[in-house]
């Protein structure tokens, strides 16, 4: 069956590149012809994007906890930047030969290649904030042909909140309610496709989970990366004093040696000079290099979803620290699958950093759980 994925753009995003390949690589597995429909969000002309920037400028001023626009990046800046983690992409991932812009453009994509199914997922493809015009998209909503199948694998909402405007929630359950299969990446995504959509849903694992450590493994030694600079791996989306602090106290305490895989200048507070003036420092370490980290590492803390999930594929200690700007119901539904609750902290937690984890019990969840979820796509043989 020839199968089209649809999942949040191909950028540098390492969580997101390694869900959609494992998701690939599942239905390869299964004797499926797969390629992911990459988009890119519609761009503002200049004259728009100038006079946003000054308008969230002057409010990033007169409000204090409000962030400052981020400085928006060429094309040619943005290959560069990206080089690293396109190379994972051009390599691993296939790819439908052509890009969409605009929501529009999906209905092309649907007469041209002729899909036999489309999957939607897995990460925020169903978070407004995160997917703007391309929503409908998101619900396969530029098809109406009846020999199509529709299934959502681990959709996620990003938040347990509904945030969808009451016209949106309209026209999307109207399309959810014709896909053969709806399953979410957390918990909270059952009821609110319960309750907004109209749809029954079933809670699966990431795509990333449906692999197993050698598996990634593979990809580091095909790549022949560099072993770590230390024992003590943190990935933080979003950095900031507290942060820091935490993690120099538990290397301290521990005996551990801090490192990152990020770029020095990390997307979330570089500058438009950082970009011109040191653009190097800007570029996103490799894929592999970062599936690395967590093999090298002794202890891992961060404050990303797909941190905390490779954190368990690859049965390291690890601690979470909550992000509710980015979803914390994505962290509750993992962690609470597994009974780790407690591996969620903030900066100013004082907690027993030897505490382990049973990863005896861990494992068999997961096992589990990949039985369940690889279920959803028995609909493809019906």
């Amino acid at each position: 069956m020839k199968i089209g994925i649809l999942t949040q753009p191909l950028h540098n995003n390492y969580g997101g590149l390694l869900q959609n390949y494992a998701l690939q690589q599942v239905l390869k597995g299964l004797g499926h012809e797969v390629e992911t429909v990459d988009w890119f969000p519609e761009k503002a002309g200049a004259l728009k994007v100038w006079l946003w920037q000054k308008k969230e400028l002057l409010l990033s001023l007169m409000l204090k906890d409000r962030e400052r626009p981020r400085y928006q990046l060429t094309e040619k800046e943005e290959e560069v930047i990206g080089r690293n983690t396109h190379h994972f992409t051009n390599k691993y991932i296939t790819v439908c030969p052509k890009k969409v812009g605009r929501v529009e453009g999906f209905n092309g994509i649907d007469t041209e290649y002729g899909y036999d199914a489309y999957i939607v997922g897995s990460d925020q493809v169903w978070r407004p904030s995160y997917n703007s015009t391309m929503m409908p998209a998101m619900f396969l909503g530029f098809t109406d042909r009846d020999d199509v199948k529709r299934i959502a694998y681990a959709a996620s909402f990003g938040t347990s909140d509904w945030e969808f405007l009451p016209a949106l929630t309209e026209v999307c359950a109207r399309f959810a309610k014709k896909f053969d299969c709806i399953t979410v990446r957390e918990k909270s995504g059952v009821d609110l496709c319960r309750e907004h959509l109209g749809v029954d849903a079933t809670w699966v694992l990431d795509p990333t989970m449906l692999l197993n450590h050698e598996d990634y493994e593979k990809l580091v030694v095909a790549e022949n990366e560099a072993k770590s600079a230390g024992t003590l791996f943190h990935y933080i989306l979003d950095p900031s004093e507290e942060k820091k602090a935490l993690i120099e106290r538990v290397a301290e305490e521990k005996g551990l040696k801090p490192f990152t895989i990020m770029p020095k200048c990390q997307a979330e507070n570089r500058s438009k000079w950082d970009v011109k003036h040191r653009i190097e420092a800007c570029v996103f370490p490799s894929v592999t290099s970062w599936l690395r980290g967590f093999m090298d590492a002794e202890m891992v803390i961060v404050d990303s979803f797909h941190g905390a999930v490779f954190s368990i594929i690859f049965n390291k200690p690890f601690w979470v620290i909550g992000n509710s700007k980015r979803g914390n119901a994505r962290f509750e539904s993992l962690l609470g699958l597994f009974g780790l609750e407690d591996r969620m902290i903030t900066p100013w937690d004082e907690f027993e950093w030897n505490k382990e984890i049973d990863w005896g019990k861990v494992n068999e969840i997961r096992e589990r759980e990949k039985e369940k979820s690889l279920k959803t796509f028995e609909v493809l043989s019906k």
